[in-house]
C-alpha cells in the first residue's frame, strides 16, 4: 500500500482519528489532497470489495447448485453470476462516480487469492461442500471488513468535499481559481 511521510499506509492515514482535525484551517489545496487520498482509498477498497463479491457469487452458486436450488453447470450460470445484476446480492455500489483507478490491483488479487488458496475457484466443484462454506465464510468475513473501512472512508470523502463546498459558498475559496489561467494575454 500507499506509504507516506511517517511511513504510515494511505488506508491508515485516511482513518486515523485526526485525520480531518483542523481541515476548517487547512490551506485549500491540503483539503484537496486529503479529499485525494480518501478518494483513491475508496476506489482500492471498492475494487478489492468487487473481487471478493465475485468469488463469493461464484461459491454461493454452487452451494445453490449442489442443493438442487441452482440449474445448470457452474460454467453456464457464470455470466449471470458475475453480472452486476446477478449474484445474490443484487447491485453491490453506491454509485459514486470514480474517477481514478485503483492503485493496487495486483496485490489486492493476490490478497483475495491467498484468503481462498486450498479451493481452487476455477473448479469449485471438484471441493467438497465443507472446504467450500469455510472458503464462503472466510471471504464473507474479509468483505465485512472492507465494506466497514469503505464506508468509513468514505464519510471522510465526504467531510472533505463538504469542507471544499463550505469555503466556495462562504467566499473563502475563489470558483476562478478552477478555471484555466489565460496566459496568451
Amino acid at each position: 500500500m500507499t506509504q507516506g511521510a511517517q511511513g504510515n499506509r494511505r488506508i491508515d492515514r485516511v482513518l486515523a482519528g485526526d485525520f480531518l482535525d483542523d481541515i476548517t484551517k487547512a490551506p485549500m489545496d491540503q483539503v484537496r489532497a486529503m479529499r485525494k487520498d480518501a478518494e483513491q482509498e475508496e476506489t482500492d477498497l471498492s475494487y478489492l470489495r468487487r473481487l471478493l463479491q465475485g468469488r463469493l457469487d461464484i461459491l454461493r452458486a454452487e452451494l445453490a447448485r449442489r442443493s438442487g436450488d441452482g440449474t445448470g453447470s457452474l460454467v453456464d450460470q457464470l455470466p449471470h453470476i458475475l453480472a452486476d445484476e446477478g449474484g445474490a446480492g443484487g447491485a453491490h455500489g453506491l454509485g459514486r462516480h470514480v474517477t481514478v483507478e485503483p492503485s493496487r490491483a495486483d496485490s489486492h488479487r493476490r490478497h483475495v487469492e491467498a484468503l481462498v488458496a486450498d479451493v481452487d475457484l476455477s473448479d469449485p466443484s471438484s471441493h467438497d461442500e465443507a472446504s467450500l462454506r469455510r472458503a464462503l465464510e472466510t471471504l464473507e468475513g474479509e468483505e465485512q471488513e472492507v465494506s466497514e473501512k469503505r464506508r468509513a472512508v468514505q464519510r471522510v470523502m465526504d467531510a472533505c468535499t463538504a469542507e471544499i463546498t463550505r469555503r466556495y459558498r462562504d467566499g473563502d475559496a475563489d470558483v476562478s481559481d478552477l478555471l484555466p489561467s489565460d496566459t496568451a494575454s
